[in-house]
């Protein structure tokens, strides 16, 4: 694999002081921080009139144990957390003990137990496949399913009969020339498609942060880019599942502090889903992709 690594960074401003003969100024306490957190439990009782609800939810890494809590809700969500359902959500805390929740979604058990169950074979695969995960074009791309922007499962064998263009991305990358500009060639490469008559072609975009980018903030990521989501996935699911698949697709993404470093791969699969084509990086044009897009389906 020959991956050019681009790092997603948040660039620093180094300020240099002069000399002076006065004491510096005393720093000042910024105050309490937000933070954020990926929180997944059940209703145990709900007030919409006062905008509160009651959930024991699940441990929240880096964060609380399992515990039963009270936290606070935006008021268009109170339909979503009927008594006894399960749901996930983002909890904003607000650093004075204030916690809120947004972009709740309720969580359905088949759905979820569909998600495990292919999170699980994929990791069998995973660790079968060894050192040589890595899969090479002109192999088939592993079985998966993940969930979509609607909340809706979505399995791999669903786009089987297209071309599917794939990438990872994840939604708060700061870097202009990396996830945002990867995916406006998507879409770009979308309305090209089109415009070619080409209609055997779906899209597919990753979530590497699937912590945070939940199917509601995917959607959301989609709608306030007036992408068309009729061809075109987002899909997040399971960390373990979306690790298995960086593996076999060859990403590389690497934490840091309110940032991820990573590397940029495209690839195209042919109708029977195997790895015709790739490019890394962010830099490629739609013209990359069409020729390859137009030819005849291999047998």
């Amino acid at each position: 694999m020959k991956a050019s690594l681009l790092l997603c960074t948040i660039p620093w401003l180094a300020i240099l002081s002069a000399c002076s003969r006065h004491e510096p100024a005393p720093v000042r306490d910024a105050g309490p921080v937000e933070k954020e957190y990926a929180l997944t439990g059940t209703v145990v009782s709900c007030d919409p009139a006062k905008g509160t609800v009651i959930v024991k939810h699940d441990e929240i890494p880096g964060y609380m144990p399992p515990m039963t809590m009270e936290f606070t809700f935006e008021p268009a969500d109170a339909r979503k957390l009927s008594e006894g359902r399960r749901f996930r959500a983002r909890l904003l805390d607000d650093g004075h003990g204030h916690l809120h929740l947004r972009a709740v979604e309720p969580i359905d058990p088949m759905k979820e137990e569909m998600v495990r169950a292919a999170a699980n074979a994929l990791r069998q695969d995973t660790s079968a496949r060894g050192k040589n995960a890595y899969r090479e074009i002109g192999e088939a791309v592993p079985s998966f399913t993940l969930y979509d922007q609607d909340g809706e499962v979505f399995s791999i064998n669903r786009v089987r009969g297209h071309k599917v263009v794939l990438n990872f991305i994840y939604t708060r990358c700061p870097i202009a020339t990396m996830c945002p500009a990867s995916t406006q060639h998507m879409m770009e490469l979308q309305r090209a498609a089109r415009d070619r008559g080409l209609k055997n072609l779906h899209l597919i975009s990753i979530s590497l942060d699937p912590a945070y980018d939940t199917p509601a903030v995917l959607h959301h990521y989609a709608e306030v880019r007036g992408i068309d989501t009729s061809n075109f996935s987002f899909l997040t699911g399971p960390e373990g599942a979306v690790r298995d698949l960086l593996q076999q697709f060859g990403v590389l993404v690497t934490p840091g502090e309110n940032y991820l470093k990573h590397t940029l791969s495209t690839l195209l699969l042919d109708e029977q889903g195997r790895i015709v084509f790739r490019i890394d990086g962010s830099q490629w044009r739609p013209e990359d992709f069409l020729a390859h897009l137009e030819a005849p389906a291999r047998r």
